[in-house]
């Protein structure tokens, strides 16, 4: 089964990650793959040739800098030129940095404001009306359980995904009568590549295994005790781009371990 055959998805920040989890499970059912990052294009290039070698389809890397709404308008209109619109978008990338807001590096809140927000708002005006003209649509937003809560040093990143929780379910209200939806995703501590190199370096630091620094550092964050899957998360993503999902609309949809239960 294909059930996103003929589909084109458009993931940002899909090189790695998060994002290249979501790509490779979008390819898997069977959509043709763009994936934006900044990386250099070489590299991006192998990323999608072995999402192209390993499920049959096409595959093929944008980069952009999302700062900058010029660079995102050319992002779109290439992706686009691929089949003449855009089927799912996946607004995924985004950037961290942890400080107190009077030490904010005021050039950090800029660029985080463009590319956490700004970015997706760009991407959803443009993409919106290709998807309108062929009667389907997936938007998908990777927010964070940083959207739903507050907490001390992420004044940024906690503005940023509240705000594209905010504009997720606009989004929703205005497409509600057609066959395009917006819905955001809310991880909670995800094992990413970033995360392990934390785990590895409390490792060093305890003078503990990394078993023993996982379960202390997981320990703080989730009550489930582990983190979650980026292979989960992605699955999350298939089901909102589904026929099953088609009234799911506005969602902000959690995977944290319970973390916002508590």
């Amino acid at each position: 089964m294909a059930p996103l055959k003929d589909k084109l998805a458009l993931v940002t920040g899909g090189n790695s990650g998060i994002g290249l989890a979501i790509a490779q499970r979008l390819a898997q059912d069977g959509a043709r793959i763009v994936i934006n990052g900044i990386v250099p294009h070489e590299e991006g290039a192998r990323v999608c040739a072995d999402i192209a070698a390993q499920h049959g389809v096409q595959a093929h890397y944008l980069r952009a800098d999302l700062r900058d709404p010029v660079q995102i308008e050319g992002l779109i209109r290439a992706a686009g030129e691929f089949t003449g619109s855009i089927d799912i978008l996946v607004n995924n990338a985004g950037m961290q940095h942890t400080s107190t807001i009077e030490q904010f590096p005021v050039d950090t809140w800029n660029d985080m404001l463009a590319v956490n927000l700004s970015a997706s708002f760009h991407t959803i005006r443009l993409t919106l009306p290709l998807m309108r003209a062929r009667g389907w649509g997936r938007i998908v937003n990777v927010a964070s359980i940083s959207g739903l809560r507050g907490r001390a040093g992420k004044v940024a990143y906690n503005a940023t995904k509240h705000g594209l929780i905010g504009m997720t379910k606009s989004v929703a209200i205005e497409t509600a009568t057609t066959d395009i939806t917006c819905n955001a995703i809310c991880p909670g501590w995800a094992h990413t590549a970033l995360v392990q190199r934390q785990v590895e370096a409390k490792a060093e630091r305890d003078g503990t295994d990394i078993e023993t620094a996982t379960r202390d550092l997981i320990s703080l964050r989730q009550p489930s005790g582990r983190f979650v899957k980026t292979g989960q998360l992605a699955g999350m993503v298939a089901f909102l781009c589904s026929d099953d999902a088609q009234e799911v609309r506005g969602a902000a949809w959690t995977m944290d371990g319970g973390t916002t239960a508590l």
